[in-house]
This record gives C-alpha cells, structure tokens and sequence, in this order.
C-alpha cells in the first residue's frame, strides 16, 4: 500500500540520489498513520503493509532502504518475516515490540534485525533510530578496514565477504560492521560506546544488550566459543577485543 508519497519520481535511481524508502509494517491503522506521518515530514518515500505475507511481498517489490518491522502481525509474525527477508534483502529492520520481556527483543536481533524499540514509543525516537542506521555506510570499501592478519579468519571489506577456515560466513549488515570495526584493531579494547559510534554513529541512544546480542550472533556464525574463544575476547564491564596473532 503507498502512502501519499510520491515514488514515481525516484523509480531507476540509485539510492545516494533518491529519497530514503521506508517500508512500514504493522496491523494497527492508528499506529502506521502516526509513524507515516512522522516519515512524510522527513520527505522519505514510505509504503506500509498489515500482515507479514504483504509485508514481504512488499519487500521485493518496493525494495526499501530500512523496514519498521512490528513483532506482532497476522498471517507471519515479526520474527518469520525479518528472518524471510534475510534471504534476499539487505534492508536494516528495525523492530517495534509491544511486549516487555527481554526474550521477544533478544529474538528478533538474533534473526537480523538491527534495532528494537519497545512501545510505547517516541516517534521522534523512531525517526531518529532510523536516520541513524540509514546513515551507517552500505556502500563497498566504506567500513574500517581490517588491521594485522587474524588466522582463520578472513574479511574481505570491499565485498563484505568473511570467512573462518576458509568457510563461508553469512552476516547481516550490522554484524559486519561490528566485526570490521572489531578488526580494524586487534588487541585494542573496544568499550560498548565506542562500538556504538563506530556501527551506529556518535549519540546514537541505545542499550548494551543491542551490541552484545550481535555480538553473540556474530560468535555463534564464527564457531567462536566465548568460554574459549579463538576471536573475540569479552572484556568485563568495558566491552569487546579482537585477538591478536600469536
């Protein structure tokens, strides 16, 4: 469903020349008009969708920059749709809750969401949330390159490409950035602070459970046993250090 934003004007361009598409998705009518309204003003080019089978068809078609995804939705939940998406977009989701357990939010980064934000929300949050991660670089060659050589591990910037033991390793957009971010420094402690500003840019408001669930995506995807680990060493209280060669 298109809302009154004009998309014809933008259809072939790339997206450094065109208005940022935001898909919004979620079956309360109140909720989407306060969200779509708040995107009009930003002069964002916006459609919506009510149910997850919509939602993902919307994805192929409208091909979206960012998608607000709600956690609760008729036909496939939040959860199926952002890990369905996964396979064929590229697209930072961020995912809106109305529940409060920790496990709802925890799910849905561990299925490649980006971002959560519980409801009730602040829409000037929400837009502000959103600007962020579409500010974050998505082009080749624009995330920190790696430092000195990590055996078993190899992250290819330009194409966003990571293997472990010359296996391939499939990484969602933030994932990657927290890794190359992580590498780009070996032996250097990366406070959760600094992680933020590196993946998401500087003031950027957010808890630590959002770098550590990635974090603990990124391990799981690397064979990485944090008990024992081969590549990131979590150091208490601060945050996280790639090791270095021995």
């Amino acid at each position: 469903m298109t809302t009154a934003s004009k998309l014809t004007d933008a259809v072939g361009l790339p997206p450094s020349q065109r208005a940022p598409r935001v898909l919004v998705v979620d079956d309360e009518p109140p909720i989407v008009d306060l969200i779509v309204g708040y995107l009009d003003r930003e002069g964002w080019e916006v459609q919506t969708a009510g149910d997850g089978h919509a939602a993902l068809a919307e994805v192929r078609e409208f091909g979206p920059d960012a998608v607000i995804l709600d956690l609760m939705l008729p036909g496939l939940d939040g959860i199926e749709v952002c890990k369905q998406l996964r396979t064929f977009s590229d697209a930072y989701v961020l995912m809106l809750t109305a529940r409060s357990e920790e496990v709802d939010r925890i799910v849905g980064l561990t299925v490649g969401a980006d971002d959560y934000l519980a409801k009730p929300f602040s829409p000037r949050e929400l837009v502000a949330r959103i600007k962020a991660l579409l500010r974050r670089p998505r082009t080749p060659g624009q995330t920190a390159s790696p430092g000195a050589p990590i055996p078993g591990l190899s992250i290819d910037v330009g194409r966003r490409l990571v293997r472990v033991d010359d296996r391939p390793v499939e990484l969602t957009e933030t994932e990657f950035d927290l890794l190359a971010a992580l590498a780009g420094e070996p032996g250097i402690v990366m406070p959760r602070s600094r992680l933020f500003g590196a993946v998401w840019g500087e003031g950027y408001l957010a808890d630590d459970h959002l770098v550590d669930v990635h974090i603990a995506n990124i391990r799981r995807k690397l064979g990485d046993d944090p008990a024992s680990p081969r590549f990131i060493d979590t150091v208490r209280g601060i945050g996280y250090r790639m090791r270095e060669a021995q």
